[in-house]
């Protein structure tokens, strides 16, 4: 048993560092990218003059910025205190405990929210619904959506610099027995479980199916192809989702029903929570690779920055643009 613990520990290290530098650099990459899609790219929609933006590139935009503080902080933390065994005392116990803590589920529910408001608003434009299209708010609307969920989630993540301590052992502890369960009940397993992947799974579902069927009339519009990478991108976002939720929520479940937070962990049990821990990061990590593997746009912006080409001018050849459908095909 105590080599599985050794294992445990070597695998946060090994494991953690990695994704530490290719979640670096990937996210560094998204808000590159991201940054400037969302520059001031307007379409019209059935050729009025109301204008709309690229919701998606802003939504996607914020996420990657709270992935990326989820990276430089909240991952090296992980690291230091899995792999490295570090016991955290009263002096840095804000650091290491309260405010880490903020900022770990704050930007992790941010980052999940945007991505679900990213494939809310693909599911509105790929709609043969003019209704549902033009639901889809403006740039203004979009950044109020934004601030509005920054603050919000701030503001009720604010409880965990308050209750979180440091335990007699070192460790990060919640000693208010009714707002631990809170925290268990909503952080943990609705807000970082069922909530985004019931909601990333149904859209994700329901955008696929609309592009399908404008396919299969064969519909002639030129941006069918650029919502089909999309859909495809959401799609493999949303396994990505699936791995860094499930395991996360089951730990919180486990020690919720069957043991008590204080109870000395078996070899076992500290496996599992090493590779919960990290599988958290999932998503965080991983954002990047699924854009590049499914969205050729996506692909020829990274080159243009990795070779430092400074033609991000054509945004238009690469803007997420809401679908216009004759009104044979319109309900």
């Amino acid at each position: 048993m105590i080599q599985l613990d050794i294992i445990s520990h070597q695998l946060t290290i090994i494991i953690g560092i990695i994704m530490f530098i290719f979640g670096l650099i990937g996210n560094i990459l998204n808000i590159c990218i991201f940054t400037n899609w969302s520059r001031s790219r307007r379409t019209t929609i059935n050729n009025n003059n109301n204008n709309r933006t690229n919701n998606s590139s802003l939504y996607l935009l914020v996420s990657s910025i709270a992935n990326l503080i989820l990276i430089i902080y909240a991952l090296p933390t992980r690291i230091l205190f899995d792999g490295y065994q570090y016991q955290v005392t009263q002096r840095d116990v804000f650091i290491l405990c309260k405010f880490r803590y903020y900022v770990m589920h704050t930007c992790d529910i941010i980052s999940l929210t945007c991505v679900c408001m990213a494939t809310f608003d693909r599911y509105l434009i790929s709609s043969r619904n003019v209704r549902l299209r033009h639901m889809s708010t403006t740039r203004q609307g979009t950044k109020f959506i934004i601030f509005l969920i920054i603050f919000i989630l701030g503001l009720h993540s604010i409880p965990l610099i308050i209750y979180y301590n440091v335990s007699t052992t070192g460790q990060c502890i919640i000693y208010f027995s009714i707002y631990l369960s809170y925290y268990r009940y909503t952080f943990q397993i609705f807000f970082h479980g069922i909530i985004p992947i019931i909601f990333f799974s149904l859209f994700s579902f329901l955008t696929f199916k609309q592009l399908k069927t404008l396919t299969t009339k064969k519909t002639t519009n030129n941006n069918i192809n650029i919502d089909k990478q999309l859909s495809r991108m959401l799609f493999l976002m949303s396994i990505t989702i699936v791995l860094s939720c499930i395991p996360y929520s089951v730990e919180s479940i486990y020690y919720l029903i069957f043991a008590d937070s204080s109870q000395k962990q078996t070899s076992y049990i500290l496996l599992f929570h090493i590779i919960s821990s990290l599988l958290f990061y999932t998503n965080p990590v991983c954002s990047f690779y699924v854009y590049y593997i499914s969205t050729s746009n996506f692909r020829s912006q990274t080159r243009k920055i990795i070779l430092c080409k400074k033609d991000f001018n054509h945004f238009m050849n690469n803007q997420i643009r809401p679908i216009t459908i004759s009104n044979n095909l319109q309900q």
